[in-house]
């Protein structure tokens, strides 16, 4: 908290709003509170999971004032995301720095729906009254670096299992650059871990058996099963890392944290790093706060962290629309009851103050019919402007109207050059690479030819060679070196007696 805060609020309480559990930070000693109540001293944070925003990564022009970003990003946003105009999202943005040579600034855009948030809240406000500050979930670990817990500037992954949600998120130079939703909270673990087992076992039982059991020394039937939920997990993980590592152009993760919101008894960052390949720790750092034992998921144990923070870091996204009372003369109640107050009091003054009374409003009146004079010249000035303005309106309309349809012309001459630019060398990219492989196989091209449709982009090779057996190789040899970009076939192969060579079409349909 800021020094005004720590003199505004005696005590800090975490909510988690999906398993309704609630911490108390006291003078850096954490309790779970059963039944939080609605207080003026106490400051309340909590977090969204990945599911109750959508983000992405835009970039906007650096000539773009900061004046006009937030109604850019909302068009972009909009836009480029197919978002339903009919609903009103809540839209956050952070800026990362990791491009500083580039000409567009690099944003971190986070929406939510608003219905989805009272949703989401509902049973929480019910007793607390108000939320002071709601963030995205991979932004609460920003607080780690700010508070120098983290101080390494290398790329690093963190993965964190809920009941009801999981997510990856990725730092790099302590900047927040990807999050990924995935689809392994401990709920859908157990569905998958019961279709492993083949039969159903209680979720309370499987809760149980990974918060008392470790897979070194459990001689549990289960044993086999859970390691292979791990495996599968740990691989869809690892797809992930390497997507993002290639998106973000990461060369290496140096570090990834693993971090649970039950208390497994299994290390899950020692099955992270044997089966990652990557140097890997428990996501429970030291947070400076005591808590008696009890175990507190890292999730709470951030949000008391990100509490910690001064006002332009931890307020940098905020989503909470529930905000605490004003200040009793700021209220309606309040103005209403201090006008109640001052008429008894007038009330009781009435006979001294009739006369004063009656000589002021006299002053008002007369004050009140020289402001009208002025205002209705006013007024009559300003419809001449209006009637005005309203007549350019119309010429400017008009014009408006031509100058749309030059650029629509003008846009359509640009995607046509676009288009002539783009794909032509496309297309020359293309047959290079496979020239190569042809040379290699001492196959010849006499012709090709292009035919483009609305789902197929295919080129169509007549090649040449002395031998049969060359193509039937040289296929076998593209499709499986360019499976995942090219889908080759040919129907036939002909023998000219004439030339003495074999001819035939071979089609590169691509992907």
């Amino acid at each position: 908290m800021s020094k005004t805060q720590k003199a505004s609020f005696t005590s800090v309480i975490s909510v988690n709003p999906y398993n309704k559990t609630y911490f108390n930070n006291t003078s850096n000693f954490l309790t779970e509170n059963k039944s939080p109540e609605y207080s003026k001293t106490q400051y309340v944070t909590s977090y969204l999971n990945t599911q109750d925003y959508i983000n992405n990564n835009f970039e906007i022009s650096k000539n773009i004032a900061d004046e006009d970003l937030l109604d850019t990003i909302n068009i972009k946003v909009y836009d480029e995301l197919g978002l339903d105009q009919a609903i009103e999202y809540r839209i956050q943005y952070i800026e990362t720095f990791n491009h500083k040579e580039d000409e567009n600034r690099h944003l971190q855009v986070f929406l939510v729906d608003p219905e989805k948030l009272e949703e989401t809240y509902k049973d929480s406000l019910s007793s607390m009254k108000y939320i002071d500050i709601i963030t995205p979930t991979p932004l609460l670990i920003k607080a780690l670096y700010s508070k120098e817990i983290i101080r390494n500037k290398g790329a690093h992954c963190f993965i964190y299992f809920e009941e009801n949600d999981a997510f990856l998120s990725i730092y790099d130079k302590q900047d927040f650059i990807y999050t990924k939703s995935l689809k392994y909270s401990f709920t859908s673990m157990h569905e998958i871990f019961c279709e492993l087992y083949g039969e159903k076992v209680s979720y309370r039982d499987f809760i149980t058996f990974l918060s008392k059991e470790s897979l070194k020394h459990t001689t549990s039937e289960y044993k086999t099963y859970i390691f292979k939920l791990y495996k599968k997990i740990f691989q869809d993980i690892d797809s992930i890392l390497n997507y993002a590592k290639k998106a973000f152009e990461i060369e290496k993760i140096e570090h990834l944290y693993v971090g649970s919101q039950i208390n497994c008894k299994s290390k899950l960052y020692e099955i992270a790093e044997i089966e990652l390949k990557v140097e890997s720790y428990d996501f429970d750092f030291d947070y400076g706060f005591e808590s008696n034992n009890i175990y507190v998921d890292q999730i709470h144990s951030l949000m008391h962290l990100n509490a910690t923070l001064d006002d332009d870091e931890k307020y940098l996204c905020n989503f909470s629309s529930f905000h605490r009372p004003p200040k009793f003369i700021h209220r309606q109640s309040g103005k209403i009851i201090i006008l109640t107050l001052i008429s008894l009091i007038i009330a009781f003054i009435y006979p001294v103050s009739y006369w004063f009374l009656s000589y002021a409003q006299d002053i008002q009146y007369n004050l009140l019919q020289s402001e009208y004079s002025t205002v209705h010249n006013e007024k009559t000035i300003r419809e001449k402007t209006i009637r005005a303005k309203e007549k350019e309106k119309k010429e400017f309309t008009v014009l408006l109207k031509e100058e749309e349809l030059d650029y629509t012309s003008k846009k359509d001459t640009l995607m046509q050059i676009h288009e002539v630019k783009v794909n032509y060398p496309m297309k020359a990219k293309i047959i290079t690479f496979l020239v190569q492989d042809f040379n290699t196989y001492a196959i010849k091209i006499e012709k090709i030819k292009y035919t483009e449709t609305a789902n197929k982009k295919v080129l169509t090779l007549h090649i040449i060679t002395n031998k049969d057996k060359k193509i039937t190789n040289l296929l076998e040899y593209l499709t499986k070196k360019y499976a995942q970009k090219f889908k080759f076939s040919l129907e036939q192969i002909l023998y000219d007696e004439e030339k003495n060579m074999y001819l035939s079409e071979l089609k590169v349909e691509i992907l």
